[in-house]
């Protein structure tokens, strides 16, 4: 079985204070665009009772939670995610919460964390499957410095690292120590190329003095500090947690460096951008439902193909949750190795759905969903992949033949037959609103939450994005 944080009782909760002196407890939560909050109390306003009664805080003020008239809500302390954070002078204990409601303290449904919950309970309700296992890669940039701005007259970005092929030609105090990782070269060259590996490993081992399985990290394959960390398969709420503290352990020890860290899908023109490889699997009374020795195919299941069904069906809904941002179509395009082909292959990089076949055993069988990034909400994400994979378990939703040629050599006339991933996030949420009742099923997804993310999404990131001009346009337009 796979580990996390140890799972402890409330009571053992208050013996952790006691034998590391907290000072403050940390009580996180995540907003609905996936953003990691917190809120902090005194040890002294910490006990037995705040685990049935709860933290109170003013849920008006989040994105995406109520409005002004109804904004007292709860969080609700889960005992099993508490550590001492490594960061904070004062010794602080965090811990994970539920969100509720004060007056009948009922889980709130626009919780992402209780969305997530929904999500497993119905897999079990299906009779499909017990687990779902959930392996995430999360691919990042570490800058140096990135300045942004926009205003009436002006917008600008400005990103700069020592790494970067950029730098090959400056001077640094009279020398240049050169080797820098080029363009689309950057997988896997040992140091001095590489020269965040000690960087990597201090968030590695961070995150496993904290109770997490991590399994490698490595440099990607964009210059200028492109990276990845892979965490040990776990269970969907569980891993969504990890998903949050892989990237606030990982954005602080940055920081701790004078480093900025990014999960930003296309900071960089030019160069691959990162994403977050979602590896997944079903299992029941301890047997992987997508393995099969006997299959003609990558060692998969019947089950495992109609999921995959479910997966590519369902792929541009799923997008407006797993690729959430106007940026994230950035990377998603043709030629960077981005995954935009809405097609299944044991090897091609270019599906959206990869088999992996580093060992064909029952084990390590799993599928990967290629096109999400690392700034959705894992917790909506990975809800939504799974609901999409029931679907299409349930309908027996045939995924059609695996894309193994070579996309780019493909005939025209074969390449127009192979769908792909939306081009915008406009598109995204378009289909999100045309295809969602496979996200009703089982009262997982409330039809108001999906709603409220269509309408935030569309009046505060794609219409401003919308309205204002690019700084390209001046180079294309200004003297036309």
């Amino acid at each position: 079985m796979a580990k996390g944080i140890a799972k402890r009782t409330p009571k053992e909760v208050l013996d952790m204070c006691k034998a590391n002196n907290v000072r403050f407890i940390d009580y996180r939560f995540t907003d609905l665009l996936g953003t990691l909050q917190h809120i902090t109390s005194t040890i002294e306003e910490f006990d037995l009772k705040t685990f049935e009664g709860g933290k109170g805080f003013d849920g008006s003020s989040i994105r995406g939670f109520k409005q002004i008239h109804e904004s007292d809500m709860l969080l609700m302390p889960d005992s099993n995610t508490a550590f001492i954070d490594p960061f904070y002078q004062h010794s602080t204990l965090v811990i994970n919460c539920n969100i509720a409601d004060p007056v009948n303290h009922k889980p709130y449904d626009r919780d992402g964390r209780y969305i997530a919950k929904k999500a497993e309970d119905y897999l079990v309700k299906s009779g499909i499957a017990d687990t779902s296992f959930w392996g995430p890669e999360l691919e990042f940039f570490v800058f140096d410095t990135m300045r942004f701005d926009q205003t009436q007259r002006s917008g600008y970005y400005f990103i700069d690292s020592n790494e970067g092929i950029w730098n090959s030609g400056i001077e640094q105090n009279g020398a240049n120590l050169a080797y820098r990782p080029r363009n689309k070269e950057g997988y896997f060259p040992t140091p001095p190329t590489d020269t965040y590996q000690d960087f990597r490993s201090e968030v590695v081992q961070t995150l496993v003095d904290l109770g997490i399985h991590m399994e490698v990290h490595h440099h990607e394959v964009a210059t200028a500090g492109q990276g990845e960390f892979d965490v040990r398969y776990n269970t969907l709420v569980t891993q969504a947690d990890t998903v949050g503290l892989i990237k606030y352990v990982a954005r602080n020890v940055a920081r701790r460096h004078g480093k900025v860290l990014t999960f930003m899908p296309k900071p960089l023109f030019g160069d691959n951008g990162t994403g977050m490889h979602t590896h997944q699997s079903l299992w029941k009374a301890g047997k992987n439902l997508f393995f099969d020795p006997k299959s003609n195919y990558a060692g998969i299941s019947q089950t495992c193909r109609y999921y995959i069904g479910g997966l590519l069906k369902h792929a541009h809904a799923i997008l407006a949750f797993g690729a959430p941002g106007t940026n994230s179509y950035r990377r998603l395009v043709p030629g960077f190795e981005a995954p935009v082909n809405l097609a299944y292959s044991a090897r091609n990089r270019s599906a959206c759905v990869r088999i992996p076949v580093y060992a064909n055993d029952e084990k390590a069988k799993r599928i990967e969903f290629r096109p999400p990034d690392a700034t959705c909400n894992p917790y909506l994400a990975f809800s939504a992949m799974l609901l999409a994979g029931i679907d299409g378990i349930m309908n027996k939703i045939d995924p059609g033949k695996p894309l193994d040629a070579d996309i780019y050599e493909l005939p025209p006339e074969e390449l127009k037959k192979i769908r792909t991933v939306p081009g915008s996030l406009e598109q995204a949420i378009g289909a999100l609103e045309q295809d969602n009742e496979f996200l009703l099923r089982g009262g997982v997804f409330p039809k108001d939450l999906i709603e409220t993310y269509i309408d935030y999404k569309r009046k505060k990131e794609i219409d401003p994005m919308r309205l204002r001009p690019h700084p390209y346009e001046f180079h294309l337009y200004a003297d036309a």
